[in-house]
């Protein structure tokens, strides 16, 4: 008798994650990739800051790290500089996705329109509200009932391309920005391994020529994880 062999399994999808601070949502990922829960391959980290804790959490799950700071003769790493390294690395590790967790540099249109892969970023607000910075303080000052996250396609026009998912909280009337700030965080660990879940199993596709006039017949985006 014939048997028939076993399936493979599809390969994990290939991310590189660009950093700059403590690195939170990045250890999320790196603790669903070990545990198996998440079906992703973090090829390398890219820090804009040498003093980031993200860089240890990448080299504690022996990730490759990219520090690109400085120059070798001290001075702060130029934003073109920066790109070129950034871009030459990214060719090295070739993910399939590239994500902005905590980077704080603003990129400029060419290196975005140049890029190996999708890009997709994780910002704290409910966009196309409040993009930007200081979002927290923003909602307070607006008196909004709601608030949170979304992750969303990086384009050449600030946090204007294509919103995936978001996660939804209702602001209380003791909020603070500042206790604002850590609920949002919670919903940030949550919501950013869950949309690269459905991008990896094919759930999500990005479309990075994304219009909000766009008809379509599939189900509307963003998907929303309401806590």
């Amino acid at each position: 008798m014939s048997v028939a062999p076993l399936r493979q399994a599809p390969s994990p999808m290939r991310v590189a994650v660009l950093v700059s601070g403590n690195g939170s949502n990045l250890q999320v990922l790196i603790d669903a990739m070990q545990s198996g829960a998440l079906p992703i391959d973090i090829v390398g980290i890219i820090s804009n800051r040498e003093d980031a804790y993200a860089i240890t959490r990448a080299q504690q799950a022996d990730i490759p790290v990219a520090v690109l700071s400085h120059t070798a003769s001290g001075k702060r790493m130029a934003i073109k500089t920066f790109e070129r390294h950034a871009s030459e690395q990214l060719q090295q590790w070739q993910p399939d996705l590239i994500v902005l967790a905590g980077f704080m540099r603003v990129v400029s249109a060419e290196f975005i329109d140049k890029r190996i892969a999708p890009m997709v970023n994780l910002h704290p607000a409910l966009l196309p509200a409040y993009k930007g910075l200081d979002t927290h303080q923003r909602v307070i000052q607006a008196g909004d009932s709601h608030h949170g996250c979304s992750v969303h396609v990086v384009t050449a026009e600030l946090d204007a391309g294509q919103v995936l998912t978001q996660g939804v909280l209702s602001v209380g009337a003791k909020d603070t920005a500042i206790s604002l700030q850590a609920r949002v965080q919670k919903i940030e660990h949550k919501l950013l391994p869950w949309t690269l879940l459905l991008l990896a199993k094919g759930v999500l596709t990005i479309n990075e020529r994304y219009s909000q006039d766009t008809e379509s017949y599939l189900p509307t985006l963003p998907l929303k994880l309401l806590l």
